[in-house]
């Protein structure tokens, strides 16, 4: 671990731990959990697990919590895993009781939690998930290109990309109340904020990407036009949880499908994407890459997250190998062998520039609750294991 000594980087790192206010929420520091799916929730109900998982990550003073994904209230939106039982939390009926104990719990221990709402859409198997019989929900009625650099193995491949038909529009507007009531109950469980998976595939994305969304109807189109689902599922989500909380809205450039896929080719293209979701009431683009030193467009050092806040003058959230040598994937589309490492220096100096105003922290955070405390006090990281993404610590 790296000795800082000189006061410029003292004061750098020490502006990681200033509070911030995001509509009616503060967080204590701009150190965020990003969102990992944990395999602890039967039945879609959250376990003892899981509560303790997340109550330890508040006592290791993080700011906010995001929960992994978590299916909103449609019979589609989760199920993956064809060769065992589904443990993706839901956010509604008997969860309830389970998520507004967790959110007890990181409030006593002086955190906040937004619940990341998530629908699959084109990459939910078909057949999975607590309603095997409900059809995946797909934009175009496509999981989209087969050629490419993925996360999924040829075999898996071929069993995700069979077609199947598009939505039809009464379909699309009820996956928006769905998305509407799951933020109410949201608030009824008495969350901080709302998050939205949009990135990687997953349903807004999908309606996003020109790769799955071939509609000539009002939700497909143009680059714009194409935002059409994302924007309403945000204005849906603002209707029911008032102005006081925030909205995080989470988008990327690569998809499961595609690694090296790109939502937007260059910054134009980008603020088609996020001007319509900004205007619609997102508070925080959260900017999910591989890692937090990459350019996102040539000719600029900025990342995504640092093209997300100059574009659309919002906040928004960096993620991407923090506190790891590596960033998610290697070259081969296979998770990243990584080992810890003090890149908080490199971390301090873009957000001293402005970059960004959050900074979201997966498996180093995975690996251990108390890593936030650790960071602001110069203490050593723990060595990192990747039995950290399979066990809850």
């Amino acid at each position: 671990m790296s000795t800082v000594t000189h006061g410029t980087t003292e004061r750098e790192r020490a502006a990681l731990f200033a509070p911030l206010e995001i509509r009616g929420l503060t967080v204590a520091n701009r150190f965020v959990m990003s969102p990992m799916n944990r395999d602890a929730s039967p039945g879609g109900v959250p376990n003892d697990d899981l509560a303790h998982y997340y109550e330890r990550r508040a006592q290791g003073e993080v700011g906010l919590i995001v929960t992994g994904g978590i299916g909103i209230d449609h019979p589609a939106a989760s199920g993956i895993h064809a060769d065992r039982p589904c443990n993706i939390p839901e956010l509604h009926g008997a969860a309830l009781p389970a998520w507004k104990r967790i959110v007890g719990l990181v409030h006593a221990a002086g955190g906040k939690i937004v619940p990341q709402l998530w629908h699959q859409g084109p990459i939910r198997l078909a057949g999975t998930g607590y309603h095997p019989e409900a059809e995946s929900a797909r934009p175009s009625g496509i999981w989209g290109p087969t050629d490419r650099r993925a996360t999924v193995d040829p075999a898996a491949l071929a069993r995700f990309a069979i077609p199947s038909r598009e939505l039809s529009d009464a379909e699309i507007l009820e996956i928006i109340e769905a998305y509407a009531r799951s933020a109410r109950d949201a608030v009824t469980a008495g969350f901080d904020g709302i998050a939205i998976h949009g990135a990687n595939g997953n349903l807004p994305d999908a309606f996003l990407w020109a790769e799955t969304n071939r509609r000539t109807d009002r939700w497909g189109g143009n680059q714009r036009e194409r935002g059409r689902f994302a924007a309403e599922v945000v204005r849906a989500i603002r209707r029911e949880i008032g102005d006081e909380r925030p909205i995080f809205f989470r988008f990327s450039q690569w998809k499961l499908q595609d690694l090296d896929g790109q939502l937007a080719h260059s910054p134009a293209e980008l603020e088609d994407v996020l001007g319509p979701l900004a205007d619609a009431g997102v508070d925080v683009f959260d900017a999910s890459q591989f890692w937090f030193d990459e350019p996102a467009f040539a000719g600029s050092d900025l990342n995504l997250a640092g093209w997300a806040k100059k574009l659309t003058a919002r906040l928004a959230m960096t993620v991407g190998g923090v506190g790891l040598s590596s960033g998610l994937y290697d070259a081969d589309g296979r998770s990243a062998k990584s080992v810890a490492d003090d890149n908080l220096d490199r971390v301090a100096q873009r957000f001293a520039c402005g970059e960004f105003d959050l900074v979201g922290v997966g498996r180093s955070l995975a690996q251990d609750p108390a890593w936030t405390r650790k960071a602001r006090l110069g203490q050593p990281f723990e060595a990192y294991s990747s039995t950290a993404m399979r066990t809850l610590t």
